[in-house]
C-alpha cells in the first residue's frame, strides 16, 4: 500500500511538472492511465506515427479511420486535429479504462470521435473478460472505412486472433482503403532463430516466436511468410513491409509497418 501511494505520488508530480512546461494538454491522460500503452513517451510517438500515417498510408483528412486497439488515445490525439468531415475516427480497445478515458474527453471535435469497449479475454491486457476474441466481428458495417491502423496490437495477438482480425479488418474496409500496421516479423536468418528472448514454443504455437512463455501475448513475432498467406487469403494486397529496429536493423520505427490494401 505505501508502495503503491508513493508511486501515485510520483506519477501525479512528474504529471503537474508536464503541465507546468506545457507537455501535457486535454488529449494527454494522466500517466497512472496511459503507463499501459508501454514505455515510450506517449505525445512523441503520437508524433512520430503521424507521420507515419501520411506518409505511409496517405492518410487524409477526409478519411474515415478505425483504429484497432486504440488504448487511450495516443494515435487519436494526433488525428484530432487532422480529421474534418466527411472524416471520422472510430476505435475499440479490451481496457476498459482507456475507453472511459477517452469517451469522457474527446467531445467537440472537428470530425466525431467515438470509442467502444470490447470486454475480450487477453492474457496480458484483459485476463478476465468475457469472451474470447478469435470469433469477434468488429462492431461495424461492411466496407465503413478508408484506413484501419492497429499499432502495437498483432505483436500481442496469437495466430488464431491476429487472423481474424486481418479477415475483420478486410472485411470493414471500403475498395480501396488501406491498412496500416505494426509487427515483429521472422524472415530469413530471424525466422530460423529468432532474436532473443523471443523463442519458439513448439508446434501448437504455429508461426510465431513469443518472448514469455508464461504470458504469450506479451509479445509475439510472426513469420513473414504467414502474414503475406493469410493477407492474401482474405483479399488484402501487401502494398510494402517497412522494417523496423527491434531485431537490430537500422530503421526509423521500433515495429515492422506493414502496408496493406482492399481491391
Amino acid at each position: 500500500m505505501i508502495a503503491r501511494a508513493a508511486q501515485s505520488l510520483r506519477l501525479r508530480a512528474a504529471d503537474a511538472a508536464d503541465t507546468l512546461r506545457g507537455r501535457r494538454d486535454a488529449l494527454t491522460p494522466p500517466r497512472r492511465l496511459a503507463g499501459y500503452v508501454g514505455d515510450s513517451d506517449f505525445r512523441a510517438t503520437g508524433a512520430e506515427f503521424l507521420a507515419y500515417f501520411r506518409d505511409l498510408a496517405g492518410l487524409a483528412a477526409g478519411d474515415r479511420v478505425l483504429e484497432v486497439g486504440c488504448g487511450i488515445g495516443r494515435m487519436a490525439r494526433v488525428l484530432a486535429p487532422v480529421l474534418c468531415p466527411p472524416g471520422s475516427y472510430d476505435g475499440f480497445d479490451v481496457v476498459a479504462s482507456g475507453i472511459d478515458w477517452c469517451r469522457v474527453h474527446y467531445v467537440g471535435t472537428a470530425a466525431p470521435f467515438r470509442f467502444v469497449h470490447a470486454d475480450l479475454r487477453n492474457a496480458a491486457y484483459n485476463p478476465n473478460g468475457r469472451r474470447a476474441a478469435d470469433d469477434y466481428r468488429f462492431p461495424y458495417n461492411d466496407g465503413s472505412f478508408d484506413l484501419v491502423l492497429a499499432t502495437s496490437v498483432f505483436t500481442h495477438l496469437l495466430p488464431p486472433i491476429a487472423d481474424r482480425y486481418l479477415s475483420e479488418a478486410a472485411r470493414v474496409l471500403a475498395p480501396g482503403g488501406r491498412v496500416f500496421a505494426t509487427w515483429l516479423l521472422l524472415s530469413g536468418e530471424r525466422r530460423a532463430a529468432p532474436p532473443p528472448p523471443f523463442r519458439r514454443l513448439g508446434a501448437g504455437f504455429g508461426p510465431v516466436a513469443v518472448a514469455d512463455p508464461a504470458v504469450p501475448e506479451a509479445a509475439v513475432a510472426y513469420d513473414e511468410e504467414w502474414l503475406c498467406e493469410r493477407l492474401a487469403a482474405v483479399g488484402l494486397t501487401l502494398g510494402a513491409i517497412h522494417p523496423g529496429t527491434w531485431a537490430g536493423r537500422a530503421a526509423a520505427s521500433h515495429q515492422d509497418i506493414v502496408i496493406a490494401r482492399r481491391g
